[in-house]
């Protein structure tokens, strides 16, 4: 338990960092998501749209300290290819 004033302020703080970061990572994972129902459900066009949307909410997240930028670029690389290789069949 935080005893100190400043250690008081610290928690506060946090919490509301976590709130953010929470957010953030959420809507990342929705955008994520989407692309990956697209992939599955087959349609080339709808993934590569939804791939569009979510490159940059992965790497504002990477910015932003959410995740790493490498996790980020990987996932990126992953999805990019994954989306190729449906629009080639």
């Amino acid at each position: 338990m935080a005893n100190t004033a400043s250690a008081k302020k610290a928690v506060r703080k946090i919490e509301r960092r976590t709130a953010v970061n929470r957010a953030r990572r959420s809507r990342m994972r929705t955008y994520v998501r989407k692309v990956e129902e697209a992939i599955a459900s087959g349609d080339a066009s709808a993934a590569a749209a939804a791939l569009q949307s979510a490159v940059p909410e992965m790497m504002r997240a990477a910015q932003k300290g959410v995740v790493h930028k490498n996790t980020a670029s990987r996932k990126v690389s992953r999805l990019t290819a994954r989306v190729k290789a449906l629009g080639g069949k």
